[in-house]
């Protein structure tokens, strides 16, 4: 076969790439897969102006990884299905075996404390031993949690403590897999005298593991 008839095949296996190729729209991504957004939640998230957030969701749009749907005056954009969310997974543990570089930045971002798998803790949920805590917002605990957790958000844990046992174990979990937010609350408990971890992979890693959600 003549090579220019193949380019055209390359050209469309390369739109993919490209639309990943950018750490803001991995990050954007990253938070689609936790929910719906709209574009102001998203620069929120990302830390990128409203112009590039939405810039930047039409190169993923016309990728075909993320779509949206109106939403009164709003427009709220999600992945585009679940095949989108398990790419994901398989490229971050791709990337996560071959990149020792990618490795001490999730350490340096997440800590080096063991967390809980997935697996371990749908084993161990109808253990009176394990408290699951979300840290995420209310607002997010209310859109989808895992069965039997209690909503204690970062902000509020400190002054919450009390509410909490002393003789089980914590598991504190937050959003994607690269969320620090559950490791700086475990840190937080394990300074009051708590056995704490964090669930790996967050919410995210939990869903794609197959387990249900409620809420």
């Amino acid at each position: 076969m003549p090579r220019f008839a193949e380019e055209p095949v390359y050209e469309q296996l390369a739109r993919i790439g490209k639309a990943l190729a950018s750490p803001v729209r991995l990050r954007l991504l990253d938070v689609l897969d936790q929910g719906e957004h709209t574009v102001e939640e998203l620069a929120e998230a990302s830390g990128v102006p409203v112009k590039n957030t939405s810039a930047q969701l039409q190169q993923l749009r016309a990728a075909h990884l993320v779509t949206s749907r109106k939403d009164g005056t709003r427009v709220r954009y999600r992945l585009a299905d679940e095949q989108v969310s398990r790419f994901l997974g398989l490229l971050q543990g791709f990337a996560h075996e071959r990149l020792a570089d990618l490795r001490a930045a999730v350490r340096d971002r997440l800590g080096a404390a063991e967390g809980v798998t997935a697996a371990e803790l749908a084993a161990r949920l109808a253990d009176p031993g394990t408290v699951v805590v979300d840290v995420r917002s209310a607002s997010a605990y209310a859109e989808g949690h895992i069965p039997g957790a209690v909503s204690v958000p970062l902000a509020e844990l400190e002054d919450r403590l009390a509410e909490l046992p002393r003789d089980a174990e914590i598991v504190a979990y937050c959003g994607g897999p690269y969320c620090a937010v559950s490791p700086r609350a475990v840190r937080l408990l394990a300074g009051h005298g708590f056995h704490a971890r964090s669930l790996e992979g967050g919410l995210t890693g939990w869903r794609r593991s197959g387990h249900r959600l409620d809420g």
